[in-house]
């Protein structure tokens, strides 16, 4: 079966009055028996979260399993239903897309489509006082010691467009059970992945205030700060000084960055040994550059 074009890819509805639908209920209690295979979760300081109403609850992005394991987290320890901005191209993939909408999850586009829809749908969910799980980070971190990045201004521009707090959250656990950029789970159910909910950031102080790129970015960097000062407290040990920014690496925003130094290193010696560069095609495929056949060629 063919996957959807993003133009054809529907934003969630919500259902008046109802946070947790029957069909996160369903997904959650068939999700559950598996996560915990992977791993226990540990939280604390709950007792930061406001006591009612919609926030942003911010985290840091260290593997691709850190959304389950905050989803988990929200829906059965904070009894809040998780709704997360998602890539888009998980909306097109058959029975995953349609489930991912179903429980309320918002696809957002890097490509083919703007983000003019997903904002829209992420703002009804928070001034229907519901909860909003993002990285702000934007994609996993490219840090070598896994210490979270420079942040996008996504967060920040949710919160002050609907006057939600921005509550940081960090977690640390999941990389013994995945590497950050890897597909390969090594299952331990019994190792905790640890999580420290922080104090929210009032962001209703901004709300009439005009901001430019420049104060946007400051306030994302600030909510970065409050994320690290978590993780430093569960990884006891300090963050470096200064955030790690992929740009400033020769790194691309998106995407396996791993897999770009494959291709990238690859180029190189192509181009050291006059030969002609991978065609755009080229893949990694377990550490290995591999390239297709196109067809009818």
């Amino acid at each position: 079966m063919a996957k959807k074009s993003a133009e054809s890819v529907k934003m969630p509805e919500l259902r008046p009055g109802v946070e947790r639908t029957w069909q996160m209920f369903l997904l959650a209690w068939f999700l559950a028996p598996w996560v915990a295979l992977l791993f226990r979760i540990k939280v604390t300081g709950k007792e930061n979260l406001p006591k009612s109403g919609g926030y942003v609850l911010a985290a840091n992005h260290v593997t691709t399993l850190d959304a389950v394991a905050v989803a988990y987290m929200m829906f059965f320890r904070l009894k809040r239903a998780p709704h997360f901005l998602a890539k888009e191209g998980l909306f097109r993939t058959p029975i995953v897309g349609p489930v991912l909408l179903a429980c309320g999850q918002i696809p957002v586009f890097r490509t083919g489509r703007g983000n003019k829809d997903p904002m829209e749908s992420a703002y009804k969910v928070l001034r229907a006082g519901h909860c909003i799980g993002i990285f702000p980070e934007g994609s996993l971190t490219r840090d070598p010691d896994q210490w979270p990045m420079r942040a996008r201004t996504g967060a920040i521009r949710l919160a002050l467009e609907t006057g939600v707090p921005i509550v940081p959250l960090g977690q640390w656990g999941t990389e013994k059970v995945i590497e950050t950029y890897s597909s390969k789970i090594r299952p331990k159910p019994w190792h905790k992945v640890n999580m420290i909910i922080g104090k929210p950031i009032d962001m209703s102080v901004y709300k009439d205030k005009k901001m430019n790129v420049d104060d946007l970015v400051t306030l994302s960097d600030d909510v970065m700060v409050e994320i690290t000062k978590l993780v430093e407290e569960l990884r006891d040990e300090k963050a470096p000084a200064k955030r790690f920014v992929p740009s400033e690496h020769g790194l691309p925003e998106h995407g396996n960055y791993k897999k770009f130094l494959i291709i990238k290193a690859e180029n190189d010696r192509r181009a050291a040994a006059g030969l002609e560069p991978l065609p755009a095609h080229a893949k990694v495929t377990n550490g290995k550059v591999v390239i297709k056949k196109l067809k009818g060629k």
